[in-house]
């Protein structure tokens, strides 16, 4: 789907067939406390006849966060366009969306944090007073033309809240975080989208990719769809819980969903560093990996999963951590003058 395009009121915006992301706020599964005070301000909203107030959601990636985004239109049957910060880089960039917004629309930045600071002021008075003040000429000639715009809602989406200024978090009338899903919750979301997906799926089988997702709604779909292409090529399309963990195995997913590149980080801290401290530019080098992708994308469920920990002197596997890995001949105790610090 075009991030940028103008949509429709209610079925325009619809994903393709094969997107499993619910239309419309009642089918979504989880966030039960964000859903609720948002069908309160969107049933004010409506009963009032006013535009709502503006949203802002953050959390983790894959959580839902545009989810919300998209299905609160429909709720109020309104359009929406939809961008993101990387592409607006300058006020001229902004323009357009908001001269073309349509009374009560929704404008959604998806990564609001990676707009610049230009941009971000020219948002104040849009999202305040619903006007921009324009420039046109330059020099001693130039002027300001005020112009109004209709009253709209702006949704963004971040993943990193703390990068926002507090003037732009302050004129969000809503704050929504939203939090991991339980196993419960990704089964009952693996068993919608298997049916979406016309795949006959057990309880069992669900269970199994949901414990093995990280929590996320976004990595049980990405498991789902593994776990049908396996099927469709070894199985004949059938599908149980041996196949299940059949196809989870051949990707590499552990039990606890761990991928290759999880256990790689967690091996080389207990078998080159001792099980730590390491600094983290000392296990990217080993690893050969990037440093942003180990703090990006590995580090994060490793350290919530509690199978390391950062101290400030660097990494160190947990004895968790150690036992999932069937490592038994190290000691977390004897580590503790292990050679390596953090060097963030």
């Amino acid at each position: 789907m075009n991030r940028e395009k103008i949509l429709g009121p209610l079925d325009s915006a619809d994903d393709d067939d094969r997107s499993l992301r619910p239309k419309r706020m009642h089918e979504m599964v989880g966030q039960r406390e964000v859903y609720e005070r948002l069908m309160i301000a969107v049933e004010a909203a409506q009963k009032r006849e006013e535009p709502l107030g503006h949203i802002l959601f953050d959390g983790p990636p894959g959580l839902g966060k545009t989810t919300f985004a998209t299905c609160i239109p429909r709720e109020l049957g309104v359009p929406i366009q939809l961008s993101t910060g990387a592409t607006l880089r300058a006020p001229k960039d902004l323009l357009p969306y908001l001269t073309n917004l349509q009374e009560k629309s929704v404008l959604f930045i998806d990564e609001i944090h990676r707009i610049p600071t230009a941009v971000e002021e020219y948002l104040y008075t849009a999202m305040e007073d619903f006007r921009i003040d324009l420039i046109l000429g330059e020099g001693v000639n130039a002027r300001t033309v005020n112009m109004s715009l209709k009253p709209f809602t702006l949704i963004g989406a971040t993943t990193r809240a703390g990068m926002l200024t507090g003037p732009l978090r302050d004129r969000f009338q809503f704050r929504e975080h939203l939090n991991f899903y339980t196993d419960e919750e990704l089964t009952e979301i693996v068993k919608r989208n298997a049916e979406k997906l016309d795949m006959k799926i057990d309880d069992q089988s669900a269970s199994e990719i949901a414990r093995r997702s990280r929590s996320t709604p976004r990595i049980a779909n990405n498991r789902l769809r593994c776990v049908r292409d396996y099927s469709t090529a070894k199985a004949d399309g059938q599908l149980s819980p041996d196949i299940t963990r059949a196809a989870l195995e051949m990707w590499e997913v552990d039990r606890l969903g761990l991928d290759r590149l999880d256990r790689k980080y967690l091996e080389t801290i207990a078998r080159v560093f001792l099980g730590g401290p390491a600094g983290i530019e000392a296990i990217g080098h080993t690893m050969n990996v990037a440093l942003d992708t180990l703090t990006d994308e590995v580090e994060p469920f490793l350290l919530r999963s509690e199978l390391v920990i950062r101290t400030p002197r660097g990494r160190m596997v947990t004895q968790k951590g150690l036992d999932h890995l069937g490592i038994n001949d190290i000691s977390i105790d004897e580590t503790e003058e292990s050679q390596g610090s953090d060097t963030e």
